[in-house]
């Protein structure tokens, strides 16, 4: 199960179940994807044939979303 938290101009933002504790998001695109740590701070963790114009936008929708991505996750992995 991947749950998808919000999207934004063709980018699906998500998590995958029980892939690992510490907080993440993933990201979706045509061109490309990527995985941005939350924590401790909000961090790109890696990129695939993502422009870095790309993933500024990506980062700046994160901190952007940051608390609904927190809340999904929180709720998604108490249940």
């Amino acid at each position: 199960m991947s749950p998808t938290v919000f999207r934004f101009k063709g980018y699906r933002f998500f998590f995958f179940s029980r892939e690992e504790d510490r907080i993440h998001i993933h990201v979706i695109h045509a061109e490309g994807e990527a995985k941005v740590w939350l924590e401790p701070d909000i961090e790109l963790q890696s990129s695939y044939g993502l422009s870095s114009k790309q993933i500024k936008e990506i980062l700046e929708q994160i901190i952007k979303h940051e608390d609904e991505i927190r809340e999904s996750w929180n709720s998604h992995f108490r249940e």
